[in-house]
Order: C-alpha cells, then structure tokens, then sequence
C-alpha cells in the first residue's frame, strides 16, 4: 500500500478530500449527478430564439436550459418532458439528442452527466406554477446568449443549444430504458 508524506495511507483522505463515512474509502464507487437538459427554439423573423430559465441560486439569479434530475424509474426522455413541464410550464416533445457532457461545477465540487435534447415546444399553460427556484422563462437569441455568459448557471449551457444550433443529432433510438427501471412502480414500490 503506497504511503503518503506523513505516514498516512495513500487511501486515506486528506482535509481537501470528502470523507466517506461508514465506508472504506477505497471501495467507495464515484458516481456523478445525472441530468437531462432540454433545448428549444422558435423563429423571430429569421433568427432562432432558444427557451430558457432564470432561477435563483446560491450564486444569485442565474439563466439555465430547462433542467433537472433524472429520478428514479424514469426514463432519461420521461426525465426531460417533466423537467420542462415543472420549469416553464409548456409540453415538450423531444426530437433528437445533441449532446452528452460531463462537467464539474468547481464551487460545489460536483460532476454532472447531462442529457441535452433538442426538441419542441408548446404554449405555457398559465394556471401552471413553475418549479420552486424559477423566477421566469426568456427568449434569448444566440448572440443575446453569448453577451451573458456571467449570469450562465454553467458552461453546458451556452455548449448545448451551439450544439443544437449547429445540428448535432443523435436519434432517440440510442436510448434504451430496460423494463428493470420501472418495475419497483409496477410492484407498488416507491424510492
């Protein structure tokens, strides 16, 4: 077993790493935060207008893609149309994937996994109240996104709709949800 300076066990965490508690570290599986992003957009005249969030957080009011978790027995494309339902209140019919990332956010020394999907979307249902966090949904253009980097909830959002506007495109088809997801449902479990 390697050594660190002071005789400690390379295994052993030091004061800048989490500690695991109730678990060997060494055998402790990192995993990141999975996330389903959704990117949408309409015409004004002829440029494209991308669907977006302001929220508040930690940091202050931030802008974001409509986002969130993926939850337990959802599928990542059940996982996006909630999210976008919860956070603008419209219906959104997902169309192709246009990117998969993985980012840590420093600050909060988190790794997220994210979904974005391109797809789109309906009129806001006015009687629906939006997610705790959302203060408003915006049309922005591209070149408006790109002039308010700093008020960006993270890099993958300006990433995802370039991606969308230069066409990336996988098929939905990719995405394969096995039966053994959603079975705890069908038995009457919930976690």
């Amino acid at each position: 077993m390697g050594m660190r300076r002071g005789g400690r066990p390379a295994w052993q965490p030091t004061a800048l790493a989490p500690t695991i508690t109730g678990l060997n570290a060494r055998h402790q599986r990192w995993k990141p935060n999975v996330t389903v992003a959704a990117v949408a957009s309409r015409s004004r005249g002829v440029v494209a207008e991308y669907l977006l969030v302001e929220e508040t957080t930690a940091n202050g009011l931030r802008i974001n893609n409509p986002a969130g978790h993926l939850e337990a027995g959802e599928s990542l494309v059940d996982a996006v149309v909630r999210e976008v339902q919860e956070e603008t209140g419209s219906a959104f019919v997902p169309e192709r994937v246009v990117g998969v990332y993985l980012a840590r956010i420093a600050e909060d020394d988190i790794t997220y996994l994210r979904f974005a999907f391109a797809g789109t979307v309906g009129a806001a249902d006015p009687a629906r109240r939006l997610d705790d966090g959302i203060v408003r949904t915006l049309w922005l253009t591209l070149d408006e996104l790109r002039a308010c980097r700093e008020r960006h909830r993270s890099v993958l959002v300006l990433r995802s709709v370039e991606d969308a506007a230069a066409g990336c495109a996988v098929s939905l088809e990719c995405l394969v949800t096995d039966a053994s997801v959603r079975r705890h449902e069908r038995e009457g479990e919930r976690r």
